[in-house]
């Protein structure tokens, strides 16, 4: 399992949103080919991306300390690439590491890689798909297509600083027992919210805005 490539933004007029149009995203990534500083970013809204010279646009859905890095699985990018007709670029999806050899969507929240020798990450949440991505695929029913699929990526956050490149080792190191897979918890946060009391199983590990979802569908 590596890092097959670290993406930093190259940022652009955010080609989803028409009501206001000088607002930039980060979400075009092209990848870096030195080392990379990663860090806890902050808390959400004054903290974006852990990766030094990373761009996020909107602070107010995107970044912080929970949603610190975002990874892909190149394989899950092949896959979407020949269902597309185009190749997918690492990077396409936005995503800051591109994965090889890595179950993304089978990792667990609270599991955590060790990347490199040093740099620790933990899984916490999933990518939820939003007009953005979709202005950048230009795909009819993206958003549909891309839920349907529960294929999401992990946002993971920073547990040890350090610095990364590509072609860095990654390593499982902790992988707790429960169920609540990255797919599992994107499923439960879309089509299934009947699966939702479960993913309270992630315990401290789970992003804070998916277990107040999940205490309020059990309250109710």
């Amino acid at each position: 399992m590596n890092l097959l490539s670290v993406n930093l933004a190259k940022p652009l007029h955010d080609p989803g949103i028409t009501d206001s149009p000088g607002r930039l995203t980060g979400i075009d990534k092209r990848p870096a080919y030195g080392p990379v500083e990663v860090a806890a970013p902050g808390p959400k809204g004054t903290g974006g991306s852990a990766l030094a010279d990373d761009t996020i646009g909107d602070m107010r859905h995107h970044g912080g300390d929970d949603q610190a890095v975002y990874a892909y699985a190149r394989e899950d990018l092949d896959g979407w690439g020949a269902e597309l007709g185009r190749e997918l670029a690492d990077g396409s999806f936005g995503e800051n590491f591109t994965t090889r050899g890595l179950d993304v969507n089978g990792a667990r929240v609270g599991e955590r890689w060790l990347v490199g020798g040093r740099v620790v990450l933990e899984v916490a949440s999933a990518r939820i798909p939003c007009r953005t991505f979709a202005g950048w695929l230009d795909e009819r029913g993206w958003v549909k297509r891309f839920t349907d699929r529960a294929l999401p990526g992990a946002y993971l956050r920073v547990v040890e600083p350090g610095t990364v490149q590509r072609g860095d080792e990654i390593r499982v190191v902790h992988r707790p027992e429960h169920e609540v897979t990255v797919s599992f918890l994107f499923r439960a946060l879309t089509r299934e919210p009947e699966l939702l009391p479960r993913v309270l199983a992630a315990g401290d590990a789970l992003h804070p805005e998916a277990r107040s979802k999940a205490l309020r569908r059990t309250a109710g």
